[in-house]
């Protein structure tokens, strides 16, 4: 089979090590990739949000499935140019891609399958926006409605924070046309974990779940960012609980999106808040999480490509998904200065130390070369640090072990990845 990988990102990098396990695989493109990928395919300089070229570049490499890493060339259509052209892409198309293009089409339809979420309103005046807030009073949480690349959301914890968010996306145009609509919603209170799963349009198979770690620094503080580190599977989130939770969250919306005649197909990211009476719903994504997928995709046994396929032609029923019951840390070490203005330029060394460690493996992504040849950092998410071990403590010692054994002076990350899941465990096993 060939494939092309769309992306450029760590997950991309865990997507493709996946892909070339597989051994119906023929040939593997990534466009555009990153360094981590070319040594699983060949990297073509083709952007992602190029749904055009995408398809030519399918077509002229006789392309057999397209997977889509990222969400925006979901939404921008990736799928149904694809379609038109008579390639099988593993991922929804534009109108079935708005559960993560659009926070109130979430929202619409939970409502209409009765998926348990937040009490929500939608603004597309400031003002208003405002006055809403200053009435419902804080801790309360400001969504913009389009894609933010992981940046829209802010829990503010009082109303001047919520009224800062709510300039921030509508007024100064901070988040470009992502914030000139904005979701309003109570604020949930629970542990935050992610919910995987390939969808065929009718049928729900699970992948498995993962916990990431958004804010920038330890301890939950600072600015959001696209994830600076991951846990799989959730200590406290076991795989019976899991199916449940898809019962209760992904196979009522599968139905709904069927009903409203854009069925869903590809891969489910469903961010939950397990609450004291049961898990409600965040937000869908519509693709693998980064850095999530690098915990998931090291504990796959099972090959990959026959379910990517599988969705595309509705036979996950028959799909078979294996996950070691080892468990994943994942650390993402980021430039200096992220998730604002990262550091560049500063040479990175020693991947080879961390990956010579049991059960290390580095994802790249923001990284390129200088005019020496040497290894640098060139973007704000650069690296992931994943291990894998029988024991969540194992795992996370590993992980930190291999984040020791690189030397990069511009790189930051948080020390206390996995830190809040042990805790979880600990005290689930005191208790019995």
């Amino acid at each position: 089979m060939r494939v092309l990988l769309v992306g450029s990102g760590g997950r991309e990098h865990a997507l493709a090590v996946a892909l070339s396990r597989s051994p119906l695989l023929r040939a593997l493109f990534v466009a555009p990739g990153n360094l981590g990928t070319a040594a699983f395919g060949t990297n073509v300089p083709v952007r992602v949000d190029d749904v055009d070229a995408l398809v030519a570049l399918a077509q002229r490499e006789r392309i057999d499935l397209v997977v889509p890493g990222p969400e925006a060339p979901l939404v921008a259509g990736l799928a149904d140019a694809c379609a038109a052209a008579g390639i099988r892409c593993a991922g929804p198309t534009a109108a079935a891609a708005q559960l993560e293009g659009s926070k109130s089409f979430t929202k619409d339809v939970c409502d209409a399958a009765g998926i348990p979420t937040a009490r929500w309103e939608r603004f597309e005046d400031a003002d208003a926006a405002v006055a809403f807030v200053r009435r419902r009073g804080a801790p309360i949480v400001i969504k913009a409605d389009g894609l933010a690349a992981g940046k829209g959301v802010v829990v503010a914890q009082s109303v001047a924070e919520a009224e800062a968010a709510i300039n921030m996306m509508m007024r100064e145009n901070g988040l470009g046309t992502a914030g000139a609509a904005v979701v309003i919603e109570e604020c949930l209170v629970g542990d935050e974990v992610s919910l995987f799963a390939f969808c065929d349009g009718e049928t729900a198979v699970l992948i498995g779940a993962a916990q990431d770690h958004k804010r920038i620094g330890e301890n939950d503080t600072g600015p959001n960012t696209g994830g600076m580190g991951a846990v799989s599977p959730p200590a406290f989130f076991d795989r019976d609980t899991q199916e449940l939770a898809l019962d209760l969250l992904v196979r009522p919306m599968l139905r709904e999106m069927s009903r409203r005649g854009t069925p869903f197909r590809g891969v489910i990211f469903a961010g939950l808040m397990l609450e004291a009476d049961g898990p409600k719903l965040i937000e869908y994504n519509v693709r693998f999480g980064d850095p999530e997928a690098q915990a998931l995709l090291p504990r796959l046994e099972t090959d990959l490509l026959p379910a990517l396929s599988a969705l595309c032609d509705g036979g996950l029923a028959d799909a078979a998904l294996r996950f070691s019951d080892d468990a994943s840390v994942a650390v993402v070490m980021a430039g200096r200065g992220y998730p604002e203005q990262a550091a560049t330029g500063a040479v990175i060394d020693g991947i080879w130390r961390a990956e010579a460690l049991p059960g290390v493996r580095v994802f790249q992504a923001a990284t390129a070369r200088n005019d020496k040849g040497a290894l640098v950092g060139n973007g704000g998410r650069v690296l992931t640090v994943v291990a894998t071990a029988p024991t969540l403590i194992e795992a996370r010692e590993r992980a930190y072990r291999g984040v020791d054994a690189i030397r990069w002076a511009d790189g930051v990350y948080r020390r206390d990845i996995g830190v809040r899941a042990l805790a979880r465990a600990e005290a689930a096993a005191a208790t019995g």
